[in-house]
């Protein structure tokens, strides 16, 4: 839970929610070819309930719930260890295109998604992954002080001029104190960049 925000499991009752912000145009513009999909919103649902099954939990992808009515859903977040190299863990967070902008929202959750890594995961490095020309992340990430590293591309993003970005912080960064947001994001009430 954080300030204006429930993070729980996705349930039944988000599907209708989450696949309309799934279908939405302005969702789909980084997505590659099989995200695009039809069905594929509803097999990330089977996925992300099937994480929440397993034990020991090594996934945790997350529904961002307003704590405020109409305590609707507005996006989902997660923190993947599967996959990952040893101490590593994938933070993920999307919001529904109609909260997009608000970088406030997007950094409540960021800073309780990598605390938890850190304290509760025990997480040595939180990375996240996004497209070289989606700024709203590259704005987000900047704003934490996470160090971008590009990577090569695979056809359908070089087909389209872009390239991967990996950011990333350290828990000896987080520890240090040295995570800190830019003093333009910390502005009272600032909600947009």
């Amino acid at each position: 839970m954080t300030r204006r925000f429930v993070l729980r499991d996705l349930c039944e009752e988000d599907a209708s929610a989450f696949e309309a912000y799934h279908a939405d145009p302005r969702s789909l513009e980084f997505y590659g070819p099989d995200e695009i999909m039809s069905g594929h919103a509803q097999g990330l649902l089977e996925t992300f309930a099937q994480w929440a099954k397993e034990r020991p939990r090594r996934n945790y992808q997350l529904a961002i719930i307003q704590r405020r009515p109409p305590q609707q859903l507005i996006g989902c977040c997660g923190l993947r260890t599967a996959g990952s190299e040893g101490g590593r863990a994938e933070l993920g967070i999307e919001l529904a295109p109609e909260f997009w902008g608000r970088y406030g929202y997007a950094i409540e959750v960021m800073e309780a998604l990598v605390e938890f890594g850190f304290r509760t995961l025990q997480s040595r490095e939180i990375y996240g992954d996004s497209v070289s020309v989606n700024h709203r992340i590259a704005s987000l990430a900047d704003s934490f002080g996470a160090v971008a590293v590009t990577r090569p591309a695979p056809a359908w993003m070089t087909a389209r001029g872009w390239k991967p970005i990996e950011w990333h912080v350290t828990r000896l960064q987080w520890e240090g104190g040295r995570l800190t947001l830019n003093p333009r994001f910390q502005q009272k009430g600032h909600e947009k960049a």
